[in-house]
This record gives structure tokens, sequence and C-alpha cells, in this order.
């Protein structure tokens, strides 16, 4: 073998671990390790949950315990999540029809009708994104108490049944629609409300969809206006059930992982609604990858 041979071949060496690793290297490690920083707490809720109160105290101990059953068993019917639940998943379906049918004829009145102050109005919508719930929750409550609404479904949900977020998503989207379809509409004699139903609502299924998986969710996760305004505590909801297993204690020692079987518990309805409905929730806000 000549000398020569040698310099060549070492070139091959030292160039031939970068063809062993991925492209993107770096970029990959980064994703991975932020997913995992993300997904860390619920990692450890869904961990404590299956361990005792007293492996929970043992701070060093990250083996899964054996008390899952248990655990998830006593949350739904000891203290009532199953309950919360139901009541949970009925104030964010009210909110949702509610938000949505009053948000599309909303939309369609600022985008197909002409009336003075039309910009006006639609800037004075937008306007009430700086006025959320927990802003005005005093003044909210004493109206609701006065009107007699206290501690009943009405008072869950009406406040959430405007949404401006919705009507300018909609909005948006019905700028889209080509002005040839509402001339032909319009040259045929539908009306605004067939041309709503008929026309509109068919072409927007998956800006619907995905408004409505947004507030859902948001929804589900109502905590401080459900906690002000229920007064009767089989009538609340998931988010403040999880606090109310804070009373639960064994031996003076906070029953974590009773608590923590409840927040998965809790947390397991909008995953589900998520995981279908995924999609028209990225083409809502236009991530859906081409």
């Amino acid at each position: 073998m000549s000398t020569e041979s040698f310099p060549a071949a070492d070139r091959v060496r030292r160039g031939s671990w970068r063809d062993v690793l991925p492209d993107n290297l770096f970029v990959h490690v980064a994703l991975v390790g932020s997913t995992f920083v993300m997904a860390l707490p619920l990692l450890l809720a869904l961990l404590m949950s299956t361990q005792t109160t007293t492996q929970i105290y043992q701070t060093t101990n990250l083996a899964p315990g054996g008390q899952a059953a248990h655990n998830y068993v006593a949350a739904m019917t000891e203290y009532g999540m199953g309950r919360y639940l139901l009541n949970s998943l009925a104030m964010s379906l009210v909110i949702v029809v509610g938000k949505v049918t009053i948000s599309l004829f909303a939309a369609l009145a600022i985008v197909y009708y002409r009336f003075r102050f039309k910009r006006l109005v639609f800037m004075f919508i937008l306007f009430t994104l700086m006025l959320p719930v927990p802003v005005r929750i005093l003044s909210l409550f004493q109206f609701v108490a006065s009107i007699g609404w206290s501690d009943s479904l009405l008072a869950l949900t009406a406040p959430y049944l405007a949404s401006a977020t919705t009507v300018f998503l909609l909005r948006q989207h019905f700028r889209s629609i080509p002005d040839s379809l509402v001339e032909t509409a319009r040259l045929d004699g539908i009306g605004p409300l067939t041309f709503l139903f008929r026309v509109l609502v068919p072409m927007s299924k998956g800006m619907i969809a995905g408004v409505a998986v947004i507030e859902f969710i948001y929804a589900w996760n109502q905590y401080l206006w459900p906690l002000t305004i229920m007064s009767t505590q089989r009538k609340q909801v998931a988010q403040v059930g999880v606090k109310l297993l804070q009373s639960a204690s064994a031996a003076g020692q906070t029953q974590w992982g009773l608590i923590m079987a409840g927040a998965v518990i809790a947390l397991v309805p909008p995953l589900l609604v998520l995981l279908v409905l995924h999609r028209p929730l990225l083409q809502t806000f236009g991530l859906q990858q081409k």
C-alpha cells in the first residue's frame, strides 16, 4: 500500500460522521427537548395520580404506584367528578352553540348588509376584547344576582355567548367568498337566512368546526366565574371540582394522588375534542401544511 493513499482515506473517515447524522439534528434535539419540557407537568400529574400519598411525599420516588384505580374511581364516585364533568359539558355546549349562532348572524350583517356606521360597529365589537369577564366580574355578578339568575346554567353561560374573536374570524372568512356567488343568490331571489344556512354555512364548515373547538376548550377551562356565581356544590364545573378535591386529606396530608386523578379526568374531554377536530382547527389558523 502506498503512503499517498493515507490522506485520502483519512479525509473519507473525517467526513463520514456527517453522513451518519440526520439533517437538522439540532432542530430535532430542540424540538424534542421543548416538547418534553411542555409535557413534563402532564407527565408528573399522570405519575402522581398512580401513587399513594406517602409515595408522593417521597420526592425522589418517580416510579409509578399501584393506587391508580383507587384514585380515579374515588374521584369519579366519592368526590363527584362525574357530576362536575356533566355540568362542564352542558355549559360548554351551550356556550359553543350560542357563540357560533350569534357570531354567524353578526358576521352576516357586517359583511353583506349596508347600514350607517357599519365600520364603527365592527370596531366596537373588537373593542370588547379588552373587557373580558374577569375584568368586569364584580358588576356582572351584581347584575346577574339582581335578575335572579344566580346558581343556574343561565348565569354560567350568558356572559360568554358573545365573542368578538369568533365574529372577526367568520367575517374574514365570509369576505373571501366570491361576490359572484352573492349576486347569483340575489338574482335567484334567495333570502338572507336561506343564503346563510344553505350557502354560507356549508361553505364554512371547516371554519365553524375550528372556531367551535377553540370556544369549547375556552368554555371548559372556566374557573373564576363558576366559582363566583354558583353556590351549590353539586352544580359546579370540573375545574372547580378539582379545587374541591383538596378538601380530601389523610393523616393531615393532602391527597395529591386523588387531586391529580381529578385533574387528568378533567383534561380528557377537551383533549378528545382537540384530537377529533384538529384538522379544522389548524385550517382556521392557516397552519395546515400544504
